[in-house]
C-alpha cells in the first residue's frame, strides 16, 4: 500500500462536505471566545483543587511595633490565586486539536480521534506522510500554541478582573463574570454553550458516537472494510 497522505485521511473520516470545507475544519486560529473559555475551565478547575485545603497561613511579623501575625484561610487566600495562576497558560499545551469535532469543542485534552487513527495505520505498517517527522505528531500543534500566546495575553489584560471575581464573585462561574461580563462582546458569546456530550453532529442532522465514527473509517462508501491482517 502507498502512502497515505492527512487530506485523504480526513476525507475518510469526515466522510462529508467537500475538500473547501475540509481546509476550513482542519486549519483555522482559535477564537476570542475559546480562548477565554479554555482560560476560565484551566482556572476554575485549578481552584476548585485547593478549594478544600485547611490550610491557615501566617502573614505579617511580629517586631517592635508589637503588631501580631494575620491567620488567614489558604481557600480565600491570596496565595492560593496566585499559584493556581502560576503556569496556568503553560497548561493549555495539553490540549490537542480534535479536528473530527466542531466549534470549541476541537479543542479537548487527550489524544484526538484523528491522531489515534494515524498511529493505528502506522502501527499496522501503513506509510502516512504528515509532512512532519512521526517523532513530531505529539507536539503543540500552530493551533494549541496560539491558544497558549493568546491566553498570557488575555490574563494579563484582564488579570484585574479574574482578581475581582476570586475575592468578591465566586457565587458565579468565571466564565460568565469574565468572558460574557469583560471580555467578549455579547455576538461572540457563541462557544461558551457548546458542550461535549460524546455525539457529533452530521451534516443531515443525525448524530453517532465516536465508537460509529471509528467504524465509519474502516466501512465507508468506496472504502470497504478490511482485516487488520490484510493491511
Amino acid at each position: 500500500m502507498g502512502p497515505v497522505r492527512l487530506g485523504m485521511l480526513l476525507f475518510i473520516l469526515t466522510v462529508s462536505g467537500t475538500p473547501k470545507e475540509e481546509d476550513d475544519n482542519t486549519e483555522r486560529l482559535p477564537s476570542k471566545c475559546e480562548v477565554c473559555k479554555l482560560l476560565s475551565l484551566e482556572l476554575q478547575e485549578e481552584l476548585s483543587r485547593t478549594g478544600r485545603s485547611r490550610e491557615v497561613l501566617e502573614l505579617g511579623q511580629v517586631l517592635d511595633t508589637g503588631k501580631r501575625k494575620r491567620h488567614i484561610p489558604y481557600s480565600v487566600s491570596e496565595t492560593r490565586l496566585e499559584e493556581a495562576l502560576e503556569n496556568l497558560c503553560e497548561r493549555i499545551l495539553d490540549y490537542s486539536v480534535h479536528a473530527e469535532r466542531e466549534g470549541s469543542l476541537r479543542y479537548a485534552k487527550g489524544q484526538s480521534q484523528t491522531m489515534a487513527t494515524l498511529k493505528g495505520l502506522v502501527q499496522k505498517g501503513v506509510k502516512v506522510d504528515l509532512g512532519i517527522p512521526l517523532e513530531l505528531w505529539d507536539e503543540p500543534s500552530v493551533e494549541v500554541t496560539f491558544l497558549k500566546k493568546q491566553c498570557e495575553t488575555m490574563l494579563e489584560e484582564f488579570e484585574d478582573v479574574v482578581g475581582d471575581w476570586y475575592f468578591h464573585h465566586q457565587e458565579q462561574p468565571l466564565q460568565h463574570f469574565l468572558c460574557e461580563g469583560h471580555v467578549l462582546r455579547a455576538t461572540e458569546t457563541a462557544c461558551l454553550q457548546e458542550t461535549w456530550t460524546g455525539k457529533e453532529k452530521l451534516t443531515d442532522g443525525q448524530e453517532k458516537t465516536e465508537e460509529e465514527e471509528e467504524e465509519e473509517v474502516t466501512d465507508t462508501p468506496g472504502h470497504p472494510k478490511h482485516d487488520p491482517e490484510e493491511l
